[in-house]
């Protein structure tokens, strides 16, 4: 028979243990954001990031500036939604319709998804290879530009400011960052020395596009005039069009034929789901059905 007090420094053993398992487990998952008292782990960014497509993890990848404005999404997000439950949000009468079908639509997705997914060796070398060669037109990367800015919006004292900016340039190029961080009005890439990050040709507006080719790097532009005001810009790289070759996109290919194919398995699972199980709809009930009254109108006529 164990002794109560062995019984009680295994216990405290465990425990420990278990604290110890936890503690190293959040040292790996390290901290990438936070607001307030909240914080927003690796594995957290990582989760999101699996629920996107294909199109937008590229996004991701070719832009950390896309990547921070996601993060901060979540994070101000999360702070919504914890104010939201600190008030019961999710417990008012008029919130449970809309929780009870994104339940359903979450659960039938998900399940899906698992019952419709390819078989793990799907697609094959060969599979790969000739969607690759059918696919190189989509998959050229069009020239890119990794730009910094120095934004002045249009209000009063807008032309001071403007020709002031101008000025500290001319006298000294090298200062863009710091004048930038001091003067920018578009906050996010001013704490980045003005940089926006790399944008392709198609996501430059014309303005500013048209006077991209005239612009060696590093080399300043005259202010553009758009809607919104005034923009200097820098040139910090340019990258030609390319077209990736097989090994770089192998992961990306594998990715959008695996869900092609899941999708299509889960379209012939319907169908044979509509088959076995054929709809019926009452079409004279459903004719009146928006000239009924609202339940919420019922009661406020009573």
């Amino acid at each position: 028979m164990n002794h109560p007090g062995s019984i009680l420094r295994a216990a405290l053993l465990l425990l420990l243990l278990t604290g110890a398992h936890r503690l190293k487990a959040q040292e790996t998952d390290k901290v990438i954001g936070s607001i307030g008292n909240m914080e927003l782990r690796q594995s957290e960014v990582l989760e999101s990031l699996g629920r996107l497509d294909d199109a937008d993890k590229a996004a991701l990848t070719s832009d950390p500036a896309t990547l921070n404005k996601l993060v901060r999404s979540i994070l101000v997000q999360r702070l919504v939604f914890h104010e939201a439950v600190q008030k019961k949000w999710d417990e008012e009468p008029s919130i449970q319709p809309l929780l009870k079908s994104t339940r359903e639509a979450a659960i039938t997705d998900s399940y899906l998804k698992t019952l419709c997914k390819p078989p793990g060796n799907y697609p094959d070398e060969a599979e790969l290879r000739a969607a690759y060669e059918s696919s190189r037109a989509a998959l050229t990367v069009p020239r890119s530009f990794r730009l910094a800015q120095i934004f002045i919006g249009e209000q009063q004292g807008s032309d001071q400011k403007l020709h002031a900016v101008r000025q500290r340039l001319r006298e000294n190029p090298a200062l863009f960052g710091t004048v930038a961080r001091e003067s920018s009005e578009e906050k996010e890439s001013a704490s980045r020395d003005g940089e926006i990050g790399w944008l392709t040709e198609s996501q430059i507006q014309p303005e500013i596009l048209a006077q991209l080719p005239k612009l060696r790097v590093n080399v300043i532009s005259d202010p553009v005039r758009l809607k919104d005001g005034w923009h200097i810009l820098k040139v910090l790289d340019v990258r030609e069009a390319f077209t990736p070759i097989f090994d770089q996109v192998r992961l990306q290919l594998t990715q959008r034929l695996r869900a092609e194919k899941t999708r299509a398995n889960m379209q012939a699972y319907m169908t044979g789901m509509l088959q076995k199980h054929p709809v019926a709809v009452n079409e004279v009930a459903l004719s009146k059905l928006l000239l009924a009254p609202s339940p919420e109108l019922s009661k406020k006529d009573l």
